[in-house]
Order: structure tokens, then C-alpha cells, then sequence
């Protein structure tokens, strides 16, 4: 069996960021560092923090007045800020810089009077946050059919946001239904997808050509890490999403060799590494990893004033 990787898998920027900033957190002010949901969307990554003394909560109330709090990567809402304030926590700011974009147009076209659509998946924690910059202002739709459905007070008078870690294609399906419907409708001076989303993407095209089986690294609530399933199941490739090799059914194997293995932008390298060795378990014959030519994204985002000042 031979084993391809995409290139880049992993870890992107704004993970990495998220990441440092509660090791940073844990190692000046000590545990506990409460953060708001997971810092990412991976579960190997909070349980490593909650054994060295993070605590993951789902609102700012469930931490003690006057504790530090983070903010995930995600992004959280003006009320949720507030409500911390209120309760008197300390807090930093792991938003990834790319989600802070999408909060600032939203505010932007709001002070404008503009109705905002924002593309994105309802319930995501991203797109909480953001609906939260403009909820009197803020439509959210998932599809064309949704597109096809929308209401809004002046058809001149719209603009839209996507969330950061959709899928490219999906993305672009539903923004040309709004531009078709709304000739009018404004856009992003810049595409919202995130370069790592977009990526990652890319690689698994590249890595479609070559192999017969597609496995995604990443959780099951990763939204990035979904849309790279789905993405090499529209090509017409067997795929799948494992959180971590004991998910690997060995029937997926039957008749497959060769096996395209990328990951979502919140899964470590270690989770691929076991992922490589379980598949070696299975198939230890002939068995090799290849990799499809590094890409270096030559991406990185300063931590918050506050760890930068301390340092």
C-alpha cells in the first residue's frame, strides 16, 4: 500500500495562535485559564489543555469573577464580550485574525444601513460570533434553495460575508444564486474563505489524481475538516472523516492501494503520524508514504498586545 500526503495538512495559523495564547496564559497566570468552548475544534488538543489546567466553558457566567477567560478561535459576539466585562474576567483574544475580518465588514456594512447575508452553517460557533456584529441586520443562508427564499427590505441595499472555513465550491454556488437574484449585492473586497481552508482544499484536488481512498484527519464538529470530505466525495473518491486511527475501518482497505491521508487546519501532526502507523498495522506489505511536493503558506499572526508586551 502506498500512502500519499497532502501538503498543507494541519495546523494553519490561526490554530497555532489559539493555541500558544492558552499555553502562554497557563504558563504566566497559572491554572485554571477558562476558555470559551473548545479553543479548536479537536479533541486531542483540548484535553491536552485541560490536563494542564484549562477549563472549557460554554458562557462567561460558568467562570468565577474576576478569572482570565479566552476567547476561541472562533470568535464570539459583542454580548458575549460584554457579558464578560460585566462579570469583571480578565480576557484575551484567540480569534483568528480571519474571522476578525469577516466581524469588522459586518459592523462596517451595518453602519452603512446595509442588510448582510451572511453564507455559513447555523448553530456553527463562527457564525454565532459573527451574527452577533449585526444581528437587526444579518440574513444567514446555507444554500441556493435558501438564496431562493430570501426576503429583504431593498435588493439595492445588500452585501455579503461567508463564513471563513466553507467549502470553495459550495461557497461560490450560493454567492452566484445572490449575485444572479441581487445583480446589485456587494461583496468582500476580499474572498472571507480562509487561505489554510482554501488550501487545504487545493491538496486534496492535487491529491484526488493519484489515489483511490481519501482519509480526513479532524473532529467530527470541524467544519473545514467536513468540507475536505465532502469535497473528495464530489470528485467521486471513497472518503472519509477519522478523529483518530482506532476509526479506521479495516474494510474501507479492501481492494485500495493507495490511500490520499490530509487533515483539518485544528488536527495535529501527531494524529496523522498514528493514523500512518495504523494503516502500516493493516497492510504492512509493501507499505510506503510519499508525500505530494511542501507547501509553505508563509503565514503567522502575532499573538495578542498583552502576551507580546509580557514577553
Amino acid at each position: 500500500m502506498r500512502v500519499l500526503l497532502a501538503s498543507p495538512r494541519g495546523f494553519c495559523a490561526g490554530v497555532d495562535r489559539a493555541i500558544e495564547i492558552v499555553e502562554q496564559a497557563l504558563a504566566r497566570h497559572g491554572a485554571p485559564v477558562y476558555v470559551r468552548h473548545e479553543i479548536v475544534h479537536n479533541r486531542h488538543v483540548v484535553e491536552s489543555l485541560r490536563e494542564r489546567g484549562a477549563v472549557f466553558v460554554d458562557e462567561p457566567d460558568e467562570a468565577p469573577p474576576g478569572a482570565l477567560l479566552v476567547f476561541s478561535a472562533h470568535g464570539v459576539s459583542p454580548a458575549v464580550r460584554e457579558a464578560a466585562a460585566k462579570r469583571g474576567l480578565r480576557t484575551l483574544d484567540a480569534t483568528c485574525p480571519l474571522v476578525t475580518k469577516v466581524h469588522k465588514e459586518a459592523q462596517r456594512f451595518a453602519r452603512e444601513d446595509l442588510e448582510i447575508v451572511l453564507v455559513g452553517h447555523a448553530g456553527h460557533v463562527e457564525v454565532e460570533g459573527t451574527l452577533g456584529h449585526a444581528p437587526r441586520a444579518m440574513h444567514l443562508v446555507e444554500s441556493v434553495e435558501d438564496v431562493a427564499r430570501l426576503e429583504v427590505r431593498d435588493p439595492a441595499r445588500l452585501a455579503v460575508l461567508t463564513q471563513t472555513t466553507l467549502s470553495v465550491d459550495d461557497t461560490r454556488e450560493v454567492i452566484d444564486a445572490l449575485v444572479r437574484r441581487f445583480p446589485e449585492i456587494r461583496l468582500p473586497k476580499k474572498d472571507d474563505i480562509c487561505y489554510a481552508t482554501q488550501n487545504r482544499q487545493n491538496a486534496v484536488r492535487d491529491l484526488s489524481r493519484e489515489v483511490d481512498l481519501v482519509l480526513v484527519v479532524g473532529a467530527p464538529s470541524s467544519s473545514n475538516s467536513n468540507r475536505l470530505v465532502e469535497l473528495a466525495s464530489k470528485i467521486g473518491l471513497p472518503a472519509h472523516l477519522v478523529e483518530s486511527a482506532a476509526d479506521i475501518d479495516p474494510t474501507w482497505l479492501e481492494g485500495v492501494e493507495r490511500v490520499g491521508l490530509t487533515a483539518g487546519a485544528s488536527a495535529p501532526e501527531v494524529l496523522v503520524e498514528q493514523v500512518i502507523d495504523r494503516l502500516r498495522s493493516l497492510r504492512p506489505d509493501g507499505f510506503r508514504v510519499d508525500s505530494l511536493p511542501q507547501v509553505d503558506e508563509g503565514v503567522v499572526f502575532q499573538l495578542p498586545f498583552e502576551l507580546r508586551q509580557a514577553q
